[in-house]
């Protein structure tokens, strides 16, 4: 049977991994965690709804269930016929694989000042970091605290704003519960003059409504010229004066593509691939999920159920060219979409956008209910002790 090599083992590579160990290939993972971090239930450690424990899955159990095998070391450059690690292992075409599957995701670009702030879309250590401050100022009982997010205009897709809002809005709630959101000045900014236009007009106006509500201050429209210890700084030299702040930049190409000498990549470092997911040029590898340039529309965004989709058609046309399956390859640009359940800590919403609407929906407390109860049907499910869902 053909072996296969997927590097990263985050959202895309993990499904990646389980969806071709089911058409019976070798496959082996590339990982520098032992643990495969859930992101979208993240947003709940800073409030200490959840722990790291409950965010996470070691990649051993995953391998386990579903029998592939895995390295953890850090991929450091990536060429068609050649892996480096960091271990000074290098990986070769023919021998140690027959097709390659690149999910390393994306890194952040670095504005001047930003080891003055804490993602929650970066290293898990930030976000523990983050809640760390947090938890000093609680103790305190009053501060300012500032939330944003930035985009990349090289690759305007490549942007999270979703997760800085639910940070925002639990905090809120939870600060409303402790009886000291009055001590509390919470501000949110972006240098976009609508953030959160993706969702559609009718998805602004309901956040406006929400800030307004809750008394978050917003400040949009105006460039970031740099973060300090004590705020941020904008272009027009007005600062946002703040104890604490949470930022989440664009993202960025990942190092070990921009090393690359021979994968196409575009000006921001993404590697360029058809609508099947093939990187161009070379049969053999695929590229999943943030490490690939996406097409679609101007509102596009990268999210990880279309991460997860491009893995499982990827899983799909491997085993097509191998005669394991029959049938025409499978496409990601048709499932392009904007979904989330965002979530507010006290309740929900469900936002969705494709080409023919644009929708944000209020759950109330049955939204909350939701995203918890997604958070356990995932774990379960990739471990393989409850059935998927079709098309989850």
């Amino acid at each position: 049977m053909k072996k296969i090599l997927v590097l990263g083992g985050g959202i895309a590579g993990i499904e990646a991994c389980i969806h071709l160990r089911k058409y019976g290939f070798n496959v082996h993972l590339i990982t520098d965690r032992d643990y495969l971090y859930i992101y979208p239930l993240s947003i709940w450690i800073p409030t200490g709804e959840k722990n790291f424990e409950d965010v996470i899955l070691k990649i051993e159990d995953l391998a386990k269930a579903h029998k592939f095998t895995f390295t953890i070391d850090k991929v450091e450059k990536v060429n068609s016929k050649e892996v480096y690690l960091r271990s000074s292992k290098v990986l070769k075409y023919g021998e140690d694989f027959d097709y390659m599957v690149i999910a390393l995701g994306q890194t952040k670009l670095k504005p001047k000042g930003v080891e003055y702030t804490y993602s929650i879309c970066s290293i898990p250590e930030e976000n523990l970091k983050f809640k760390e401050k947090f938890d000093q100022l609680i103790n305190k009982g009053s501060g300012k605290i500032a939330f944003g997010f930035g985009g990349n205009p090289k690759a305007k897709e490549a942007v999270r704003g979703g997760p800085v809002f639910e940070v925002l809005f639990n905090i809120d709630t939870f600060l409303r519960r402790k009886g000291l959101r009055d001590k509390f000045e919470l501000v949110f900014f972006a240098p976009m003059p609508k953030p959160g236009a993706r969702l559609g007009e009718r998805a602004l106006k309901m956040m406006d409504m929400m800030f307004s509500r809750r008394n978050i201050k917003k400040i949009v429209g105006k460039k970031i010229k740099e973060f300090t210890p004590n705020g941020v700084v904008l272009e027009d030299n007005t600062t946002i004066e703040s104890d604490l702040t949470l930022f989440v930049p664009a993202g960025n190409g990942h190092p070990a593509i921009k090393n690359s000498d021979d994968l196409p990549k575009t000006e921001a470092g993404f590697l360029i691939i058809n609508d099947y997911c093939q990187v161009e040029g070379f049969g053999y590898i695929y590229a999943i999920g943030d490490v690939a340039s996406i097409k679609g529309p101007d509102w596009k965004a990268k999210q990880g159920h279309l991460a997860e989709v491009m893995a499982r058609n990827t899983a799909f046309n491997i085993a097509l060219k191998e005669n394991i399956v029959k049938g025409s390859p499978k496409e990601y640009v048709s499932h392009i979409n904007i979904m989330c359940l965002m979530d507010t800590g006290d309740g929900g919403a469900l936002a969705y956008r494709d080409d023919k609407k644009a929708l944000l929906i209020p759950l109330f407390k049955l939204g909350h209910l939701m995203k918890k109860g997604w958070g356990v049907y995932y774990k379960l499910s990739k471990l393989g002790k409850i059935p998927r869902l079709p098309g989850m």
